[in-house]
């Protein structure tokens, strides 16, 4: 799509229930560009990416990333937010504080095929059981989206982000869930797994970044013979001995 299409909101409540979802969207049009890029990974942001260290101004690479503002108790961590991948229907990233049980909170930027593919952003919760989608209140400013073909970009800010209705307030520490689905301009499709990471600490860049160990010395092998300082006679020496006790007989005879 030539140029296309771009959302920017200053704040939004998202309550959703599910006979407007196909009516309730966003579809603003302006000149705001959504430019992400991996400025930044392991160092001011924490990424998230499937495949690996894939370039998300390319194709084929979906990613996220977030910016943790100062946490101020009890009101938990600001984070801003890019997400950026290819779909005919949705692109989204969750969190959970557990994978295999509970719920996990979706974020939804899509483009609705039904309406010249204009951009739209939900919430979603998704039980991490059976996987079912629910429209759910998450609020949610600064949101920014463009839609470019299959091409979905879009960067938002979750306020007071904390995990205060299952463990300490003060925790910040989620998997995060990529993946994308299908939808019909009405109906949102089921959630495709394609990327869970382990636990990270949304707060630190570098949460999931490698430590690599530091390298062993060992020391080097010389083949170079040493002189055998052990007390052992070398063989010249033997040969010297003996014929210094065989001319000592000699003489005595």
């Amino acid at each position: 799509m030539e140029g296309g299409l771009i959302v920017l909101a200053a704040a939004l409540l998202l309550f959703l229930s599910p006979d407007v979802q196909g009516t309730a969207h966003l579809a603003f049009s302006n000149n705001t560009q959504v430019n992400i890029t991996r400025d930044g990974c392991g160092v001011s942001k924490l990424c998230v990416e499937t495949p690996d260290n894939c370039d998300p101004s390319g194709n084929s690479c979906l990613f996220v990333s977030a910016v943790s503002s100062v946490s101020v108790l009890p009101n938990g961590v600001d984070f801003s937010v890019e997400l950026s991948g290819e779909s005919s229907g949705y692109i989204a990233v969750g969190v959970t504080a557990n994978a295999s049980e509970g719920t996990s909170m979706l974020f939804i930027c899509a483009q609705n095929s039904s309406d010249n593919g204009k951009f739209l952003f939900r919430t979603m919760q998704m039980n991490n059981t059976d996987k079912m989608l629910t429209p759910t209140e998450t609020r949610v400013k600064e949101i920014g989206g463009m839609v470019n073909g299959n091409m979905i970009k879009c960067e938002f800010t979750v306020p007071n982000v904390n995990a205060s209705n299952t463990r300490s307030s003060e925790d910040t520490t989620f998997s995060v869930l990529l993946g994308n689905g299908s939808f019909d301009g009405s109906v949102f499709g089921a959630f495709n797994l394609l990327f869970g990471s382990k636990p990270l600490d949304l707060t630190k860049p570098d949460s999931n970044v490698p430590t690599t160990a530091a390298p062993t010395t060992t020391a080097p092998i010389n083949n170079t013979t040493m002189p055998n300082n052990s007390g052992a006679l070398q063989p010249h020496a033997v040969l010297l001995l003996l014929s210094v006790l065989t001319l000592s007989v000699l003489l005595r005879v």
